[in-house]
């Protein structure tokens, strides 16, 4: 089958960073789905792992995680799904990944596609959106309001994938007041389209256009990039006793900050539960399937930004180059091969 893949951690000015491939064809076993693979998008986690984890022994790595597709062939445990059903999940960080023809997946972690989408605009949700769902409810537990706090949430980064689809469950699965950060005006517009009631400049101090507002401190603050930048600002800004999550991997900064105000750190990872077969690794599947449904009833839009056309080396460079560009808006996604 078709892949693209790496044999060595090099820069994506390289042409040998990804590379074309031809591997053998996986076989299903146990809970597993076989998916013949119809588009995928490329995240900050690909980009991350290509330059930071190294095939050993001139082995081979494959990456992609978000992907939409066609289920071939279950393994004999699996009962959530069967041949010919249509299906979106972004996968888990310790196998190979979804830039194949054919993918491996465990169905605990993959939901229905949502009906009213193509395969490119279902493939730009799942990692985004199980990222946001569960930084939201399951570890800053928004439904629980903080004393004294605006029931607000501050979305640093609300252009980005998860940005995006946090802003919109929010939204739509909330009453929280959305303040979301944006520093372009194409940006700015972008947020303002999926839902954000207020927009600050992340490029200037958060914490004074924070007080302009003129509303109490927010109850929630939720950094998806840049987090050791804005640190400072999150601690001045945030209300005490509120509740502060974090998705990316910043330079070490001082948590003892956060004592004066008791204000609880949390750090979401989507792929802790399939990388340690949690006892609830199944709520993703659960999870995929509320925001599929969510999307078919007209409350949830896909969050894709460009479509660079078919999935090879050559095309999954320039996604690369992209996100590490750090200007991409929402999410960039190949289809086909």
């Amino acid at each position: 089958m078709k892949a693209v893949g790496y044999r060595h951690s090099l820069p994506i000015s390289e042409e040998s960073s990804l590379v074309d491939m031809e591997l053998p064809y996986p076989s299903p076993a146990g809970r597993d789905l076989l998916v013949r693979v119809c588009a995928v998008s490329v995240n900050p986690v690909d980009a991350k792992i290509r330059l930071g984890a190294q095939p050993q022994n001139g082995e081979h790595r494959v990456l992609g995680w978000d992907a939409s597709g066609i289920v071939e062939a279950v393994g004999l445990e699996a009962t959530l799904f069967k041949p010919g059903d249509a299906v979106f999940y972004a996968g888990a960080i310790d196998r190979p990944g979804t830039n194949a023809e054919l993918h491996l997946v465990d169905e605990r972690l993959v939901g229905p596609k949502p009906k009213s989408l193509s395969h490119a605009e279902a493939a730009a949700l799942p990692l985004t959106a199980i990222t946001a769902w569960e930084t939201l409810f399951d570890r800053l537990d928004v439904r629980k309001p903080v004393p004294g706090a605006a029931n607000a949430v501050l979305i640093i980064g609300g252009a980005g994938g998860v940005g995006s689809i946090a802003i919109q469950l929010a939204r739509q699965l909330t009453e929280l007041t959305v303040i979301a950060t944006a520093s372009r005006a194409e940006t700015n517009a972008w947020v303002t389209a999926l839902g954000a009631h207020h927009v600050l400049d992340h490029s200037r101090p958060l914490a004074s256009q924070m007080n302009a507002l003129a509303m109490r401190p927010p109850a929630f603050v939720f950094s998806t990039t840049q987090t050791n930048h804005h640190f400072e600002d999150i601690v001045q800004l945030i209300a005490p006793q509120g509740r502060f999550a974090l998705i990316d991997d910043p330079d070490p900064f001082d948590v003892r900050k956060l004592k004066r105000k008791s204000v609880s750190l949390h750090w979401e990872l989507m792929f802790t539960r399939s990388m340690f077969k949690t006892d609830d690794m199944g709520n993703q599947h659960e999870l995929l399937a509320q925001v599929s449904e969510l999307v078919d009833a007209g409350r949830l839009k896909s969050t894709i930004a460009v479509n660079l056309g078919t999935i090879n080396a050559t095309n999954l460079r320039r996604a690369h180059l992209l996100i590490e560009g750090g200007k991409s808006k929402g999410k960039i996604i190949l289809e086909g091969f």
